[in-house]
């Protein structure tokens, strides 16, 4: 009898199973129901898929490389270890993917002012970046501790002409900037497209988020059957809100004997409480729109989050990850900033390749695990983004907890 197929669709109200949802105030039901009206009419419109593709291939520089990392694959002693280079996509990271669509989307809407939200600001850059492409106002709301450790993304978002707003509220990072660029949207909703950055949020974002992610994971299918003439063994990517990895794993869904692995921030380590790995250290709450696995205390309360990455340090992740897990078709993981400040020390010194901290959690995950795999099996990681921005950030950071262990 052949497997049923793997459904992870959501249903008419943004239900990924019992995650997802539109939990938002009644001022915002209106206009996410517009937008989810023109997201299905553009998915059915030829010329503005075109235009999408246009724009992936001539500005973006797709489609990124599928690299047979040679010396990771044999420093590691296990699997062949290929990484899909979303990291040289124009602006530096995969994050542009999502935004040319959105502000394609935003454009055939009528809407000449986008907003967004920015943790290590790869999305803030790419909102500024396709906002001066299509000639619209920019508005990117950041935590202040985040722009004091991502200061050249803010730099490049005002280059860019993008107005970026400071957020000093709580823990002054990516949560209370999602919370500012909520509040934008509610009083701008007529004149305004709020470009969510990630697979969160409520409906329609977190399925049009993923759509417009795919690219990713359909090139690698590609490649990696024309490289090797089979399907991988495992895909491995890092999960913030977790649109690079769902990106990656939506088009394998189906083929079942292709592991997925998505790794969390386990910042400090569980024990510590410092971290932002909510599947292992959280429970099922709503927060900012949508319910999903939520770092939270009995009252509910959310908790503190910490990561060495800007990106990965965030209280909830997204509503069809908590789907996977519970579907038992993708399994995740975490390290620590230790270990990932290590694996972007290594995979400069064995590849040449500066990995966005985001990025290296899921280089971390497999030197650590790489032998689970024999020679003959292949393992496919998204390196979502580039390390640039981070470079000072891994410094200050080796210079008060030690140099590499690489």
């Amino acid at each position: 009898m052949p497997r049923k197929r793997i459904d992870t669709e959501p249903d008419a109200h943004g239900h990924f199973g019992p995650y997802g949802g539109m939990f938002v105030p009644e001022t915002l039901m209106a206009p996410l129901q517009d937008l989810e009206r023109e997201f299905r009419a553009a998915r059915r419109d030829p010329s503005f898929r075109r235009d999408v593709e246009y724009y992936l291939r001539e500005y973006v520089g797709r489609p990124t490389p599928l690299y047979f990392a040679e010396r990771m694959t044999r420093e590691l002693g296990g699997p062949r270890i290929y990484l899909k280079r979303e990291d040289l996509c124009h602006t530096g990271a995969h994050k542009i993917n999502n935004c040319i669509g959105q502000c394609l989307l935003a454009r055939r809407m009528g809407k000449k002012r986008v907003i967004a939200e920015t943790g290590a600001g790869q999305h803030g850059v790419a909102t500024a970046t396709c906002a001066a492409l299509f000639g619209m106002q920019c508005v990117v709301y950041m935590g202040k501790v985040d722009m004091e450790r991502q200061a050249l993304n803010v730099f490049r978002m005002r280059s860019l002409g993008a107005e970026v707003v400071p957020v000093t509220a709580g823990q002054q990072t990516l949560k209370e900037a999602i919370s500012e660029a909520m509040r934008d949207w509610v009083t701008n909703v007529r004149t305004t497209h709020y470009v969510l950055g990630t697979a969160y949020g409520a409906h329609p974002y977190p399925v049009m988020v993923r759509t417009f992610q795919s690219v990713i994971g359909r090139e690698a299918r590609r490649q990696i059957l024309k490289q090797e003439g089979r399907l991988p063994s495992a895909l491995v990517a890092c999960v913030g809100g977790g649109s690079n990895a769902i990106g990656l794993f939506y088009p394998f869904l189906q083929d079942r004997g292709v592991e997925m692995i998505g790794v969390e921030a386990g910042g400090l380590g569980i024990r510590s409480g410092k971290h932002a790995a909510r599947f292992a250290d959280g429970r099922v709450g709503v927060l900012q729109g949508t319910r999903t696995w939520v770092l939270q205390d009995s009252e509910g309360q959310i908790r503190l989050t910490h990561s060495v990455s800007a990106g990965l340090d965030y209280a909830a992740v997204g509503p069809e990850h908590a789907l996977l897990r519970d579907l038992k078709r993708a399994d995740y993981s975490h390290v620590t900033d230790r270990e990932a400040v290590d694996a972007f020390y290594t995979l400069a010194r064995w590849e040449g390749i500066l990995g966005a901290l985001e990025s290296v959690h899921a280089v971390a995950w497999l030197m650590k695990n790489a032998r689970r795999w024999g020679k003959k099996d292949l393992i496919l990681v998204n390196l979502s983004g580039r390390g640039d921005k981070d470079v000072q950030q891994v410094s200050a950071w080796s210079a008060k907890h030690g140099g590499p262990k690489a």
